[in-house]
């Protein structure tokens, strides 16, 4: 075989033609797919991450097809119907393990995805997967990685306690830039609140009004565009300045630096922070718990409880436990349901019903 890609490269490439990435496609963001064309599913916000990762890490000099990998890889683990799945599926699983959907992402990676002769899963790199196990900083606690993958999966191959590389924090901070302003955009296209609603929030206020002036010139979906446009602008510029002078103030010359700082490195300044924190706070009120958001995402949770307990009377007659772990079948039940689409979900739990 010719070595056209490095191992980066060829990371990435195996995310994007994985079975679990083209699902993505089906999964909801915030709104469960089958309510709107125009809004966002977890495969679009991946891309969208990963553009403000790109960005960043070409500004640092870092390894772009890292940070690259990382972002596309980062929401493989989701189930169906965004958080209220996962909290579904966390209750069903209680006795065994439990699930989180970073620890999914993780074993989609090393055991799920089969498509080689000579390794299961996508045999990725270990920066790759030293990544994707600190998307959220430095690993304190390792009982549920040792119940979901099995313990001490990972042969003393990676340094939990060691702070995550440039890469990963580029990645994980960008997830953060790309939901706060695309769900600001969803929730306003779909009336779940409306502009005036923002004047309270730092930094925005400003832009809001700013762009407030264009509306008798322009429609309101255009204008929301461009206030979209720049807060991702103003929050990228933040980060870059803040994350500089992390890296002066700390003396942070090479990875060793980087592994034994002190968490984060990639950050935003105190302000942003402030904002980042409030937008959330708006978001989670007017949007995440909205009572129109709410049945939805309550119709989710109650599909997988039933799919969970239906599957679970006659696994064979829905997975081919051959192919999967025998020793713990919830598990791979489990493994069945996160893998499954909006849609797929709904369609199974539909025929199920009636049984």
């Amino acid at each position: 075989r010719t070595n056209l890609r490095t191992d980066f490269q060829r990371d990435r490439d195996r995310i994007i033609h994985s079975t679990a990435f083209r699902r993505l496609k089906h999964k909801t963001q915030v709104f469960v797919n089958t309510s709107g064309d125009h809004f966002r599913t977890r495969i679009t916000h991946s891309l969208e991450v990963a553009q403000i990762s790109r960005t960043l890490s070409k500004f640092f000099n870092l390894n772009e097809d890292l940070c690259e990998t990382l972002s596309l890889a980062h929401d493989l683990g989701h189930t169906p119907f965004g958080h209220a799945g996962e909290e579904s599926l966390n209750d069903c699983m209680k006795k065994f393990g439990g699930f989180d959907h970073n620890i999914q992402t993780l074993r989609i990676i090393l055991f799920l995805e089969n498509r080689y002769y000579e390794f299961k899963g996508l045999n990725l790199t270990i920066e790759t997967l030293d990544g994707l196990i600190k998307h959220n900083g430095p690993v304190k606690n390792l009982k549920k990685y040792k119940k979901i993958l099995g313990v001490n999966y990972f042969k003393n191959k990676i340094n939990f306690s060691s702070s995550p590389s440039l890469e990963a924090q580029v990645a994980s901070i960008s997830d953060d830039i790309a939901y706060n302003s695309h769900d600001l955009e969803d929730g306003l296209k779909s009336n779940l609140f409306n502009l005036s609603d923002l004047k309270n929030i730092p930094i925005l206020n400003k832009i809001v009004l700013k762009h407030k002036k264009k509306i008798k010139r322009y429609s309101i979906d255009l204008v929301v565009r461009q206030i979209i446009r720049e807060i991702i602008n103003e929050m990228v510029k933040d980060l870059i300045i803040t994350t500089q002078n992390n890296i002066k103030n700390r003396k942070i010359y090479n990875l060793n630096d980087v592994l034994n700082s002190k968490y984060p490195l990639v950050t935003f300044s105190n302000k942003m922070k402030k904002f980042d924190n409030t937008i959330k706070k708006f978001l989670r009120k007017k949007m995440y718990y909205h009572k129109n958001v709410k049945s939805n995402t309550n119709g989710g949770k109650k599909i997988i409880r039933k799919l969970f307990l239906s599957i679970k009377k006659n696994p064979n007659k829905y997975i081919n436990v051959s192919k999967y772990d025998q020793t713990n079948v919830d598990r791979s039940i489990c493994d069945f349901i996160a893998g499954m689409t909006d849609r797929y979900a709904i369609n199974l739990y539909n025929k199920i019903k009636w049984i």
